[in-house]
């Protein structure tokens, strides 16, 4: 039998010829040296047309943000300066005009003595992962954001909450939960109406949002009931955290035609436990909150 043949320049030629991704090479001045059919086919340009041209003239490539990254975080430049391959997110110019979404993996090309002589890009149309991405990120909102307040839901504390006891569990890094409800929602939604009932809501759910720490989280438990998770505390920082947010909502006030709806919450803090599951946690919390309400709402109760 004939040993079998190293394959041939011929055979890596065909090969790129044949990819459907586009794959050009250029020099150290980022001229196009070579340029193969899906390069042809993803951007419009023929090989007769690229060939000798210059990168950053014909392909343009920007950010999503229409940044030009041609002379500023080009991927041709940018592994020739770090000596690391590198892929990128960018959009190219087509031939007829318009803006292609393309992933682009970059790599060095060496000479015999190891010298960097040049890039080779390798680039997809990136248009199908795109939409799969957002597709991705629209059901991703659907199942864990409350479309009203753009904070968690219901179903999306819950999964932290669980999360956070099964830490609980092995590590025993304790956590408190915090159960809010605003005061006189139905008088406020009876006197000003729904709209400004859906504003109050807001209100709060990004007082919570913008004033919990980053290491803490909160969601929307239904109506005009919130759910906090804050974590690393005890029992003084966890009354600290509430009596911080109740203040802070306190401070809110929503002016309309019929004159200014003010809002105060009622909280429920607890911290966890042993012994705790998801249903005791938030039953304790909650029971601590109508305490609050009991003492005359627009306070917190600890336990």
């Amino acid at each position: 039998m004939k040993p079998e043949q190293a394959p041939t320049d011929q055979f890596y030629k065909d090969l790129l010829e044949n990819l459907y991704d586009g794959v050009y090479f250029v020099d150290r001045n980022r001229k196009i040296t070579y340029w193969n059919k899906g390069a042809e086919h993803i951007t419009g340009y023929t090989r007769e047309r690229a060939l000798g041209s210059y990168c950053y003239d014909l392909l343009q490539f920007v950010t999503e943000n229409g940044a030009q990254l041609c002379f500023n975080g080009c991927p041709s430049q940018k592994p020739i300066a770090e000596d690391n391959p590198r892929e990128v997110e960018v959009y190219l110019r087509h031939a007829g005009g318009f803006r292609v979404p393309v992933m682009v993996r970059s790599s060095h090309i060496y000479d015999e003595k190891g010298k960097i002589i040049g890039t080779v890009e390798i680039f997809s149309n990136n248009q199908t992962l795109m939409k799969m991405k957002r597709r991705i990120s629209k059901m991703e909102q659907t199942v864990i954001y409350d479309p009203l307040t753009q904070i968690g839901n219901r179903k999306h504390i819950e999964l932290k909450i669980n999360s956070a006891l099964q830490e609980y569990q092995h590590m025993r890094f304790p956590f408190g939960l915090m159960f809010i409800d605003i005061d006189h929602f139905k008088s406020i939604n009876d006197t000003f109406g729904h709209i400004i009932g859906d504003k109050v809501l807001r209100a709060v759910a990004n007082t919570l949002r913008y004033n919990l720490r980053e290491t803490d989280t909160c969601g929307r438990w239904g109506g005009e009931e919130f759910l906090a998770l804050v974590f690393k505390l005890n029992k003084d920082t966890l009354k600290a955290i509430a009596e911080k947010l109740r203040s802070l909502v306190e401070q809110t006030v929503i002016t309309t035609e019929a004159g200014n709806a003010k809002v105060t919450v009622s909280i429920g803090a607890t911290l966890v436990r042993n012994e705790d599951t998801l249903e005791s946690l938030i039953y304790r919390a909650d029971k601590l909150m109508y305490k609050s309400k009991s003492n005359g709402r627009n306070c917190v109760s600890i336990g």
